[in-house]
Parts: C-alpha cells; structure tokens; sequence
C-alpha cells in the first residue's frame, strides 16, 4: 500500500487531504481509502501548534464523501521526543498502537518505531539503515553538490535522491518482517497476512506526516 497526495473537495465539504491506495487487491482491503486530520477545538492553528510536539490526529474514511469511517488515529501522548499513537476501529475498538521514539531522544541513534496489533504482533523498525547513515553524514560536508546533483537524479516518489536522508524502515518480529517501508514511492510493504489493513492505511499516513512536505502540515 502507498500513500499518494491528492485533494478531493466535496459538496458543502473541506478538502480530504490524503488518499491511501492498496496495491495488492487479492485481499479484504478495498482499493484505496481516504485520509484527513482531525483539528482540535482550536482548528487548524490549534493542529499545527500540538503536531510541532509531535501530536496527530486523523480520520480515515471508506470514500471521499465521508458516507463511512473505517478507522481514527489518536494521540496518546507526545513529549520528550517519544510520541505514542492509537488506531482505532468504526467501533472505538482498539487495532493498534504505534510507537515513535526520536533519533538520540528515544533509545538509540535512529528514530525507532514500534507498531502493536493485539492479539497479533509487536515489531520494531529503525529509520533507515546504519551504513547508509553512516555515509550521509560523512558526505554531509558536501551536501550541497549533492542537492544540486539530485535535481537531476531525483524520479517520482524519490524526489532528493542520494541528498536526501536515509527513511527505509523495516520492522522485525519473531525474526520475520511483517511491515517495511521503501522511501522510493513511499511505500508501505505488508509482508503478514495478519496485518489489518487498516492499521496500515493509519501507519503509512502517520510516517508521511514525518516527512518533509508533509500532506497534514498545509495551513487550509
């Protein structure tokens, strides 16, 4: 599954600000769902203003038009560089948690993320890899040259090629791999048949919200 930046504006409606598509139709996933934040009372100021703590919030919708709401993901709580997230079913009922633990604020030198689905799985992933970290600090110094070659490099999905930070995630279970995330195309890999899809349309839309240009950081 990925998810793709688009803007859909129905009647009397505001804009749903991300749609998350499912690659593989073979299973009980429809063929894509919609994303949306979720203000606060304050409004989108008042949105802007917690996702700087690391606060989200968002709706995932069955179809543009709002008609049904498969999933919601909440903040449990954000501070310290740790940020824990819940995913939540039409029902209120619990999917899974999520774990976002900062680079150097959490427990290690990578941004760890931790992903639970009850009765299920518990498995942790690293943002990007430690050679490849290794390297783009060390080419740090020539970051520049390396900006202006990637303009050139760059392809769909991998805009900033090389110059751009190291975002791979795979997370590891029981020594197996069920979810893994691919920055190019900024994919979302569900390896599990166990993995409920929903908990995945939230994590994808949750990571992107990481990432520079984020699709819930526009001020409308």
């Amino acid at each position: 599954m990925y998810n793709e930046p688009r803007r859909v504006r129905g009647p009397g409606q505001a804009k749903v600000a991300a749609m998350v598509s499912f690659s593989d139709g073979s299973g009980p996933a429809p063929s894509a769902v919609y994303v949306e934040r979720e203000p606060p009372p304050g409004g989108i100021s008042a949105y802007l203003a917690a996702r700087r703590g690391g606060t989200r919030s968002f709706a995932v919708w069955a179809d543009d038009q709002r008609r049904e709401r498969v999933a919601t993901l909440v903040t449990l709580s954000a501070g310290g560089g740790v940020a824990r997230f819940q995913v939540l079913g039409a029902r209120g009922e619990v999917i899974g948690t999520v774990i976002r633990e900062k680079a150097l604020r959490g427990r290690g030198l990578r941004t760890r993320w931790t992903v639970h689905q009850p009765c299920g799985f518990e498995a942790v992933g690293f943002k990007g890899r430690i050679v490849w970290w290794w390297t783009w600090w060390l080419l740090l110094p020539l970051m520049t040259v390396v900006l202006v070659m990637s303009v050139f490099d760059s392809v769909p999905g991998n805009e900033g090629g090389f110059a751009r930070a190291p975002r791979r995630i795979r997370w590891r279970a029981h020594g197996e791999i069920p979810l893994e995330f691919r920055s190019k195309g900024e994919k979302l890999h569900v390896h599990a048949p166990g993995v409920d899809w929903r908990l995945g349309a939230a994590l994808i839309a949750l990571l992107r919200s990481f990432h520079a240009g984020a699709w819930d950081s526009v001020k409308q």
